[in-house]
């Protein structure tokens, strides 16, 4: 099914860019976990009440009464999203986009694999550095809360939030990767789609700031993934995730099938 010459070969170019983000998330990640300390519940709602639109448009309006919570509402909220999907744009260029502008694409094609599976290769390669980011990020802020807060994590609601957060930037991944295949290289090869992507976390933030903007939720799918209710242990909000990776696999499947068959200009 895949190049495992080609999946080492990827592994050993991009895992640097994994680490980089890796370690911006480590710093932001422990941070917030730092943070929590219910006592200051009262502090924090008076900054948000003193700035509600700024801190609606960020997740950030209710701090919660739980270590999930908190963790869910500044963590889950926009920072797992927005700097992975920065990490995602950038490996959709460097797996896809950039052989076809260089041409070195015409080197991969003249292998004795097919294009679907160069394809789809790249696709898990992509789909791999994406689990592993949030792999790790479990690891991170579970580790960090038994060493800080014992015992108040809710492991098993915080393993299902993080399963909701990969589909997600899953089908972020799988709406980039189509868009190379489709549009091949070129500077609307990866803007379409990492550009629809960022559309879609700008109206996620305008539907949190107000009613009068609550509507714009239904014109993103990010809204699919509710990392708070899934805190607060509604089991519904799992549901909406299984649309997410239904969907992600629809995406790479369009992906891999149109480059398979497209005329590549090499």
């Amino acid at each position: 099914m895949y190049s495992w010459t080609l999946m080492r070969r990827e592994c050993r170019a991009n895992y640097k860019l994994l680490l980089i983000f890796c370690g911006v998330l480590t710093v932001y990640g422990g941070m917030i976990v730092s943070m929590f300390d219910p006592k200051l519940g009262e502090s924090l709602k008076m900054m948000a009440e003193s700035m509600p639109q700024i801190f609606a448009a960020f997740g950030m309006l209710n701090a919660g009464a739980t270590l999930i919570e908190f963790i869910a509402n500044y963590l889950y909220g926009f920072l797992l999203i927005c700097f992975p999907l920065v990490m995602i744009i950038l490996l959709v260029n460097r797996l896809m986009v950039r052989y076809m502008d260089r041409g070195a694409m015409a080197w991969l094609l003249a292998s004795p694999h097919p294009r679907w599976r160069i394809a789809l290769t790249q696709a898990k390669v992509l789909g791999l550095a994406v689990f592993f980011l949030v792999v790790y990020v479990t690891g991170l802020c579970m580790g960090m809360s038994a060493a800080l807060f014992p015992g108040e994590l809710e492991t098993g609601r915080f393993l299902l939030m993080n399963v909701g957060l990969f589909g997600l930037l899953l089908f972020l991944a799988s709406v980039c990767f189509c868009s190379a295949c489709v549009l091949g290289g070129g500077q609307y090869a990866l803007g379409v789609g990492g550009g629809l992507c960022v559309v879609f976390v700008l109206l996620q933030m305008l539907s949190q700031v107000g009613e009068k903007f609550e509507f714009l939720r239904f014109a993103t799918p990010l809204t699919l993934f509710d990392g708070a209710a899934i805190a607060l242990g509604d089991n519904s909000a799992l549901w909406p995730v299984l649309a997410l990776y239904l969907a992600a696999l629809a995406l790479f499947g369009v992906g891999v099938t149109v480059f398979s068959r497209r005329d590549l200009c090499l």
